[in-house]
């Protein structure tokens, strides 16, 4: 057998593999798990995006291969999108990628920018993508603890000059996986501060910035950075619009660094299916109301969680966006014990905070995308266990 790369032997497996695979065990001794592990909506995609999506689909024409950039009405939708939702200017032609999900697009980031050895600034807990393609390139993740003292932002006070010297990119991700914390207006200006003083490519990951409650409305960073100098932003349609399975997304902002990460992606990719372009553009351009009906939605089932987990000794505050729960686990376990015990005891899965980074640990995550009935058997159900 030929042996893999190095690269491959040295990932370790995606967190969410190793749930599937404890979910997996569970279900064989027959448990009924109620699962809030991965931040996957039950909601349906609008009805309006499918219908066009249908239509779209029976045009021969979007059989052929798409443009490797995305179609440019698909790169226009989502620049006037941006204009009446952060009042952010795009020009279409080249400050807009359309992707195969914001996944792909944040992976592809670093091989764009990150040779050996080079330094890039990744915040923990967080996306687990982040760090593991920076290794993937050969650089270096430094690591930004993000701390519930300092509202999960990262302290750039306590990064060392010699590290913002030689940083090329940061990672940022508000409202934030996993914790669920939000960026104030200061905390951009921060960010871009550093980015102007040490010549650093900021990649906001803002792929939660339209779940937002009790009157909170998320900020674009491109709104600091109006020059577009140093900022990218990538957004996905799998969220705002529940179409995960679709896989759809976009990068917009400094056309230097859009342009090369597309000129990476026509090398790997050869774009998105022009069906799920139109229907992108139905979610961007059409009916909103889905929006926040979803948005309600999410908002009771967090009170429902929050409560419930207050009410078991399981002390949470109500998070102002994203579909996440961030939890301290109890007293005397570590994230994984905690987590395989109440899956083994009682089938409820959760995402053990260890796995979003060393940072994370003493936490768990609870992704609210389960209906309210299921949230009250599971509550009823962690009553029974002893913790």
């Amino acid at each position: 057998m030929v042996k893999p790369a190095s690269r491959i032997e040295n990932i370790p497996p995606y967190l969410f593999a190793r749930i599937d695979k404890k979910k997996a065990e569970a279900r064989k001794k027959g448990l009924d798990l109620i699962d809030f592990g991965v931040g996957d909506p039950d909601i349906p995609t609008p009805q309006n995006i499918i219908t066009r999506m249908k239509e779209a689909v029976d045009d021969s024409a979007n059989h052929r291969y798409p443009s490797y950039e995305g179609m440019f009405e698909f790169r226009k939708a989502v620049a006037d999108w941006y204009k009446k939702r952060f009042s952010v200017d795009l020009n279409p032609a080249d400050e807009v990628v359309a992707l195969i999900g914001s996944k792909e697009g944040i992976a592809h980031m670093p091989w764009a920018y990150i040779d050996n050895d080079d330094i890039a600034l990744i915040p923990s807990p967080g996306y687990p993508v982040y760090k593991i393609m920076t290794l993937l390139t050969g650089g270096n993740p430094y690591i930004m603890p993000l701390k519930e003292e300092n509202h999960f932002l990262p302290k750039y006070d306590d990064i060392p000059s010699s590290i913002l010297d030689k940083a090329k990119i940061m990672f940022l991700n508000y409202p934030n996986n996993p914790t669920g914390a939000h960026a104030d207006d200061d905390f951009y200006e921060r960010s871009l501060w550093i980015a102007r003083e040490y010549d650093i490519l900021i990649c906001h990951d803002a792929a939660y910035s339209e779940i937002a409650y009790d009157g909170y409305t998320p900020r674009s960073i491109l709104e600091f950075d109006k020059n577009k100098k140093y900022c990218v932003e990538f957004h996905s349609l799998s969220k705002t619009y529940c179409m995960t399975g679709w896989r759809i997304g976009f990068v917009v902002g400094n056309k230097e660094a859009v342009s090369n990460l597309g000129k990476l992606k026509t090398n790997i990719d050869s774009g998105v299916f022009q069906a799920i372009q139109y229907a992108g553009i139905e979610a961007l351009t059409g009916d909103q109301s889905s929006v926040e009906i979803m948005k309600k939605t999410f908002q009771k089932r967090r009170d429902m969680v929050v409560n419930g987990l207050n009410s078991i000794g399981i002390h949470v505050e109500k998070p102002k966006a994203t579909f996440y729960i961030w939890a301290k686990v109890p007293k005397g376990y570590t994230s994984a014990d905690f987590c395989e015990k109440i899956i083994e005891e009682q089938g409820i899965v959760v995402t053990p905070g260890s796995g979003f980074g060393e940072e994370g640990e003493g936490y768990f995550r609870i992704s609210i995308t389960i209906n309210e009935k299921r949230i009250a058997e599971a509550i009823e159900r962690l009553k029974m266990v002893r913790f």
